[in-house]
């Protein structure tokens, strides 16, 4: 996460990863705006290159060709990234309402989702259609569809409805790639049976006669009959039904056309055409609501009508940017002047296109290489960054940058007062608090829940909590505490609870209360309490669901955000079904919850050596409480255990291995580990705390067979929100395993097992 050295004045928010908003990050990485910070939210990390998707259907590409990875290039531009869906706007308060998390505010706001197939408007279709749209869903539908081929024992029909360019491009894709694929595993390419409809009286509408020949000619050649003015209206599963009464076998329909606007977008007030799309100006401001801007599919130019096609959306990536720093200067914006005719390059699936642009077409081999050659150099762009370790951003920047962004952006008398005071020297100790009326405000929205056993809490704030000790039970205490390593304060929020939460766990307690410290950066009193609101919430939502009690605690100004907690817990005084670290026994099963590797990854996340799929898989299995793990081991036997954090793999391993007088066997090969763990590693990128943990090196005999392995340098890789790691008599493993997965750890497995205390100084044994 970086950190911004002046105080945040202004936020964008950018729904959607499309091509206009991926330009917005690109300009904005390459040249920062001072107090200005971007938000992206997208239900995808990989957002798609329109462009190349039918050529990586036809097998031409790799999924890492085609896909612009969001995270790294959020990180590059110094963006916070949202992985959520929108459902709604609220235009009053200036907020986007999300559907797993509280709303998040803005100041601008710019959309830019793409188009919706309305497959519901046929009959029976909404769950036996695949619309090409959202591309994600896509193409798992479209991975099942290859594995089907593969095992193919006779004709396949597929369908593709829609005559435009993307129709068509889709269709001779789907062709090539599938009879290769039954050519290669030796089965009759023939079985392939594809067809194109359209309700049109013609292919490819909007390009010129030379090219809608040419293609009529392509398909004829490749077997593939066209439709006309055939508009689909049902689909049985395995027959489609056409207005004209036509019956058309389909094994599988592909969808790429009756695009419209999101149906969320339909509550928001804003002005949509009949498509539901969102109506814009000639700079891009939605015609309701000049603080949300749209472009892309998703925008309908009122005075310049627009054909749904990607070209646009690229090309709207400057004016976009040029008019959102222009709107938050408070200066006249400027407009959009889209060209009259542009080139169209249109694959036919065997590495040949043909072009077209007004009145021309040509077509050959060379143009397509010409089309991979302009696909590759924007793809590009998106890729291949400057060096990041300097650090990009909105928000970073010396004072005298600091104090122009105060000048440059529209602020009221009171917002640029809050900004230079924000921007010195603040003083310390108590004066460093955050104030009161922020604090009050930004917890007064949270609901932490409420236990008999809290005397005095939030609920009736006092100097200090009052809680009561259950007779027969004995208290646990703990703390965690550390700055954030991800932009997102929610999620940061959530995993900081979640890890102050693991030891507790770990010794088979329940969570009784937690009490807060905060630190967050200065700035205006708004965005420092949406930024406490955000990150307290996620924190407020793993403590209430642990039945822990939210009780109090300390927020203060400083540099870098961080959040921790003091967790006081219950255990019976007998310390029945409590874990040790001491409580190893010879013939007992190792057993992991979860995966690991989060040290590396988020160290190379800054440096662009990690995928955001990898980065958001790893946040979403930080996230998984340790609870019902630990009610997991307790019933089958678990007499040792603790949560693997910051000493790593080995270094927890040998705190258990000392107190309980034991050595043990470790399966490398058993190892679960977070996806691309193993990549950073190999790329050489290890967390800061990495070279301490190395030293433990020691306790494992013979490591000099293993120095080569990328899973032996994770031994030593420190994790946040890690999992549990335990030990169960060996007759209940695999009983445990079961009850664990059941639980919804689906990585939980046995990794070694306990002996008995051998001559050797070294306690753990390494096996491959």
């Amino acid at each position: 996460m970086q950190t911004p050295e002046t105080p945040i004045l202004r936020d964008i928010v950018l729904v959607g990863g499309g091509h206009s908003h991926v330009g917005v990050l690109r300009m904005f990485g390459m040249k920062p705006w001072p107090g200005v910070r971007l938000t992206v939210i997208c239900t995808d990390v990989d957002t798609p290159y329109s462009g190349m998707l039918p050529a990586y259907i036809a097998g031409h590409y790799r999924f890492e060709d085609v896909h612009i990875d969001l995270q790294r290039l959020c990180a590059f531009a110094g963006a916070r990234f949202i992985l959520d869906a929108v459902t709604g706007i609220d235009r009053i308060n200036k907020k986007v309402m999300l559907r797993g998390r509280p709303a998040l505010a803005y100041d601008a706001l710019s959309i830019n989702i793409g188009s919706t197939p309305q497959v519901k408007l046929v009959t029976d279709a909404s769950h036996t259609v695949t619309p090409v749209k959202p591309i994600a869903r896509f193409n798992q539908r479209w991975q099942s569809l290859l594995e089907k081929a593969r095992h193919a024992e006779g004709p396949l029909s597929i369908a593709v409805v829609g005559g435009g360019a993307g129709g068509v491009e889709l269709t001779l894709s789907i062709h090539w790639r599938l009879r290769n694929e039954l050519t290669q595993h030796g089965k009759n390419p023939d079985w392939v049976q594809c067809s194109l409809l359209t309700a049109g009286d013609t292919i490819l509408p909007t390009h010129n006669a030379w090219v809608r020949q040419k293609f009529a000619i392509i398909l004829s050649e490749r077997g593939i009959p066209v439709h006309l003015n055939s508009e689909v209206v049902s689909y049985t599963g395995s027959e489609l039904l056409t207005q004209n009464g036509q019956h058309f076998k389909a094994d599988e329909v592909m969808w790429v056309t009756q695009a419209g606007g999101a149906l969320w977008l339909r509550d928001t007030g804003l002005a949509l055409d009949d498509n539901g799309f969102i109506q814009v100006g000639p700079t891009l401001q939605t015609v309701t609501d000049s603080n949300i801007f749209a472009v892309g599919d998703i925008a309908s130019l009122v005075e310049t009508p627009l054909e749904k096609a990607g070209v646009f959306a690229v090309r709207m990536g400057k004016p976009l940017t040029e008019n959102l720093q222009r709107f938050l200067r408070g200066e006249d914006l400027e407009e959009y002047r889209p060209q009259r005719t542009w080139l169209a390059l249109i694959g036919t699936g065997d590495q040949y296109a043909v072009a077209s642009k007004g009145t021309i077409g040509f077509a050959g081999a060379w143009v397509w290489k010409w089309k991979d050659w302009i696909d590759r150099r924007f793809m590009r762009k998106f890729t291949e960054f400057p060096d990041m370790a300097g650090g990009h951003g909105g928000a970073g920047g010396s004072t005298d940058t600091a104090q122009a962004a105060t000048q440059g952006l529209a602020l009221n008398n009171d917002e640029a007062q809050q900004a230079l005071s924000a921007i010195a020297m603040r003083c310390g100790g108590c004066g460093a608090k955050v104030g009161t009326t922020v604090l009050s405000r930004a917890l007064g929205a949270l609901r932490p829940v409420e236990r008999d056993d809290v005397l005095v809490g939030l609920h009736a704030p006092d100097d200090a909590a009052i809680v009561r000790v259950p007779p027969g039970k004995a208290m646990v205490h703990t703390v965690d505490f550390f700055r954030a390593f991800v932009d997102d304060p929610y999620v940061f929020g959530r995993i900081a609870a979640n890890h102050a939460l693991g030891d507790i766990f770990a010794m088979g307690g329940e969570a009784q209360t937690a009490t807060a410290v905060v630190t967050v950066p200065p700035g205006l009193e708004s965005k420092v309490e949406e930024l406490l609101f955000q990150m307290m919430s996620g924190a407020v939502d793993v403590l209430n669901a642990a039945g822990c009690a939210l009780v109090g605690g300390h927020t203060g100004e400083g540099k870098e955000l961080a959040l921790g907690f003091a967790i006081n817990g219950l255990i019976d005084e007998s310390l029945e079904g409590a874990m040790i670290k001491g409580g190893l026994t010879p013939g007992d099963a190792i057993i992991l919850t979860k995966p690991f590797g989060t040290g590396t990854l988020f160290a190379a996340l800054p440096q662009a050596k990690a995928r955001g799929r990898w980065v958001q898989n790893a946040l979403r299995v930080m996230q998984i409480s340790n609870q019902a793990g630990a009610r997991c081991l307790q019933a089958h036997g678990a007499k040792a255990c603790t949560d693997l954090t910051g000493f790593g793999l080995l270094g927890h391993l040998v705190e258990m291995t000392k107190p309980s007088g034991v050595d043990v066997e470790l399966w490398l090969n058993s190892l679960p580990l977070l996806d691309g763990a193993v990549d950073c590693v190999r790329a050489g990128v290890f967390s800061s705390l990495q070279p301490a943990n190395v030293r433990l090196r020691r306790a494992i005999r013979n490591p000099e067979n293993y120095v080569e392995d990328p899973r032996y340098k994770l031994l030593f890789d420190p994790q946040t929100a890690g999992g549990l790691l335990a030990s169960v008599p060996g007759e209940q493993a695999v009983a445990c395993i079961a009850a664990l997965k059941a639980a919804g750890y689906d990585n939980a497995c046995v990794i070694g097992r306990v002996l008995p205390q051998s001559d050797a100084q070294e306690p753990v044994v390494l096996v491959g």
